[in-house]
């Protein structure tokens, strides 16, 4: 065996930053001693694993096809220096959650498995489902926790447990005492929407299925909390999560509003790269998951 853990740790971190130099600060190398490792790992086997491109480089067929076997790899051999030293502790852990299960669910996982393992280093990251996928699919994250459906040839779906989406109004608002809304009722209204690409406005425009055309240009907001104070002054009809509006319902801060034939209720996934090794902490993750 040619090459070294050292070449490969390079190969990897220069594929997430495209920069040699970047790769080096995050591995405590030198500029020098990062670049030698990888011009020693292609000229090894006579091969090129980047194209330079301006100032990155940028991996090419050859690079990508032997990312996710040098990613397996260096995730085992991590677990195998754990076990060598003895460690009780668990590795470190990248999660992703989308932003309505980084808000009302990731963490009640987070304080259950930190309770469980007291010393695991768990970084939970918050972004929308396109986000988190691309952060997947890059090996940026172990695991991610999302709301939206996918179709990606190299990362893997596993159906965790169901959500419902629900729409809702200010009580003042004109709608408000309605039991339900009729197609020209949705048409007509003002609606204040998460971004294109979030799970949510996924489920939402998949709910308005013929309609889509011709709704009202929405306010897009990326944030619950924004939406949900939008709608409370009186600016439109908003739609998200059940979890993340039964408290403001409750308080009779927003109102319910049904809307028949239009389903709103939706899936939420784990996504893993297929490559990705499944270390003991992020099996202890998934196990915490389904609890």
């Amino acid at each position: 065996m040619k090459f070294t853990l050292r070449q490969l740790d390079v190969f990897i971190e220069t594929a997430r930053t495209a920069n040699v130099s970047r790769a080096a600060e995050q591995l405590n190398l030198s500029q020098s001693a990062a670049s030698n490792a990888l011009k020693e790992l292609e000229n090894q086997y006579e091969i090129q694993l980047f194209d330079r491109v301006g100032k990155r480089l940028v991996l090419n067929d050859l690079g990508r096809a032997i990312r996710p076997l040098a990613e397996a790899l260096l995730d085992q051999a991590r677990e195998l220096e754990q076990h060598l030293q003895q460690r009780s502790a668990l590795g470190s852990l990248n999660i992703g959650a989308t932003l309505t299960i980084g808000n009302y669910l990731a963490v009640g996982i987070l304080t259950r498995y930190r309770a469980a393992y007291p010393q695991a280093s768990v970084r939970l990251q918050v972004a929308n489902t396109a986000s988190i996928i691309e952060k997947v699919a890059n090996f940026e994250l172990d695991l991610g926790m999302i709301e939206g459906e996918l179709n990606h040839p190299d990362l893997t779906l596993t159906p965790w447990t169901k959500d419902e989406l629900v729409v809702f109004c200010a009580p003042d608002h004109p709608l408000a005492g309605k039991e339900s809304l009729s197609d020209e009722e949705i048409l007509a209204a003002d609606w204040i929407l998460r971004e294109p690409g979030s799970g949510t406005r996924q489920t939402f425009d998949r709910a308005m299925h013929g309609l889509i055309a011709e709704l009202k240009p929405p306010l897009e907001l990326q944030h619950t909390e924004a939406i949900k104070r939008a709608v409370e002054s009186g600016l439109g009809l908003g739609c998200l999560s059940r979890l993340s509006v039964e408290d403001n319902i409750r308080r009779g801060a927003l109102v319910p509003l049904e809307l028949p034939h239009r389903p709103l209720d939706r899936q939420f996934y784990l996504v893993q790269h297929q490559h990705k090794f499944l270390s003991k902490a992020l099996q202890e993750w998934i196990n915490f998951c389904e609890v």
